[in-house]
């Protein structure tokens, strides 16, 4: 069993479609919205590894495979990892892992994948080279 849920913030000095940009950078399913006090927050859900497939592709076209692969094994918590991407890098569509929300001016993209089989996810995205 995989889940992968991701979100963002959307404040109001931000354009609604530029966030949405941002989060299909890594991200092909669905996208929804909530209110929050003070912003939106545009999130999706999927139990299907191919919504972060664009994630995946992205990690090789940056060649940073090593690099996901440390970060990733840093921030597993039993059978969950999260994953925190620079907003507006994403936006330029690039990847840029950050470790906490303030290296993100507006925010971060918060991807957390849970599964049965962590290690064999992990090992899907950032294989051991």
């Amino acid at each position: 069993m995989v889940r992968i849920y991701i979100e963002a913030h959307l404040y109001p000095t931000e354009e609604p479609e530029k966030v949405r940009r941002a989060i299909k950078t890594f991200y092909n399913g669905k996208i929804a919205e909530r209110e929050a006090p003070g912003y939106v927050v545009l999130y999706g859900e999927s139990s299907d590894l191919s919504s972060i497939k664009p994630l995946y592709e992205a990690i090789r076209v940056s060649q940073i495979i090593a690099a996901v692969r440390s970060y990733l094994y840093r921030r597993k918590r039993g059978n969950r990892v999260e994953i925190l991407l620079h907003k507006q890098a994403a936006y330029m569509g690039k990847i840029s892992l950050i470790d906490n929300e303030r290296e993100s001016p507006l925010g971060a993209i918060r991807i957390i994948i849970e599964a049965d089989d962590i290690k064999s996810i992990i090992d899907w995205l950032a294989p051991s080279l």
